[in-house]
Order: structure tokens, then C-alpha cells, then sequence
């Protein structure tokens, strides 16, 4: 039985690594797809396309949707770009959306959840709110390579993020080398 994941694309920069995960994902798992209006915006501003992935909620004030009841079942959630604004509500338990309620189902259910803000500097605010999901279980992955991998194009930065995320899924892949101790 194939793996379910739901993919959460909010309206922050980065719209590259949430096409690359959906790509990856989109031949070994089932994905259910939901992007923000803003995203969508941004994604055009930044010549990313997400057309063609199979389950997507267009309407993210869709609170009828499957994914908003806890007995819908689905091994874990990425939110990537996560806004701050998402994560704040996330924190808050402040559930107006599609993608805030599908992220507090997810932890009420005790899923994977994880969180990918691409903002910086961070405020006390900014912190506080990534402690509070972490301590409500939330997994925080800051996007951000690395490059012990001596990447050569942005392609390679990108695999490396999620690379990362695939692994915290529990994902086999090849998209990045993994670190082993040892220089060249």
C-alpha cells in the first residue's frame, strides 16, 4: 500500500522546493496537494508551475474536505513554504483555513508534521511559535542547505532540502550525498 502524504504550499518564497518534493513524492506516494491563493501568486512570480499533480484542493477554505476530519487517514503533512503567518496559526491552534485545520488534525492525530519556514532573521515571535509546535509535536525544518555536498547548481541545493524531508518520512531516495565523516 502506497504511502499518503498531504503537501501544503503556503505564500512564502521557495515555491521550488515545494514543486521538487511533489515531484519526488508524486511517483511513490499518494500526495493530496493544497496551495494558498498567495502561493499561487508567488509561484507565478517565481516561474513555478504546479500543474498536473493529481489530488489538489484548490480551495483552501474548503472545510468540507476530507482532510479537515481527524478519520481521514494519512501518514504525515509538509507545509513547504511554510508562512509565518500558517505557522502562527498552526501554533495558535487558529484552524480558518484548509491548511491550518488539515495541520492541527495532523497533530491532534499524532502524525508526522512537518513545518518549513524560509524566513529570516527570525523574530522572539517567530521562535516562540516554532517552540510551541515543536512541543506540540511539530518537526521544524528551516529551509536552509547545506554545502558539505559541494553543490553545483541550485538543483543540487534544493535535492538536499528535500532529501531531508524524505528522510524525516521515512522515504528512500538518491537525491543528495549523505554526510560520512570523511574529506576528500
Amino acid at each position: 500500500m502506497k504511502k499518503r502524504f498531504v503537501v501544503a504550499v503556503t505564500g512564502a518564497s521557495g515555491m521550488v522546493y515545494a514543486r521538487r518534493l511533489l515531484e519526488v513524492l508524486q511517483g511513490s506516494a499518494e500526495v493530496h496537494l493544497i496551495i494558498s491563493d498567495i502561493a499561487h501568486r508567488i509561484a507565478e512570480l517565481e516561474g513555478v508551475d504546479f500543474s498536473g499533480f493529481d489530488v489538489v484542493y484548490a480551495e483552501n477554505d474548503n472545510m468540507f474536505a476530507d482532510l479537515a476530519s481527524g478519520s481521514f487517514r494519512y501518514d504525515g503533512m509538509v507545509v513547504i513554504p511554510c508562512s509565518m503567518k500558517t505557522l502562527a496559526a498552526i501554533a495558535s491552534g487558529f484552524s480558518d483555513n484548509l491548511i491550518t485545520r488539515t495541520a492541527d488534525v495532523c497533530l491532534k492525530e499524532g502524525r508526522k508534521c512537518i513545518l518549513m519556514p524560509r524566513e529570516m532573521p527570525l523574530s522572539r515571535i517567530h521562535l516562540k511559535n516554532m517552540l510551541s509546535l515543536d512541543e506540540a509535536g511539530a518537526t521544524i525544518m528551516v529551509i536552509s542547505p547545506a554545502f558539505y555536498t559541494r553543490p553545483q547548481t541550485i538543483e543540487d541545493l534544493v535535492d538536499m532540502v528535500v532529501a531531508r524531508v524524505l528522510d524525516h518520512l521515512n522515504i528512500e531516495h538518491t537525491l543528495s550525498t549523505r554526510w560520512s565523516g570523511e574529506y576528500e
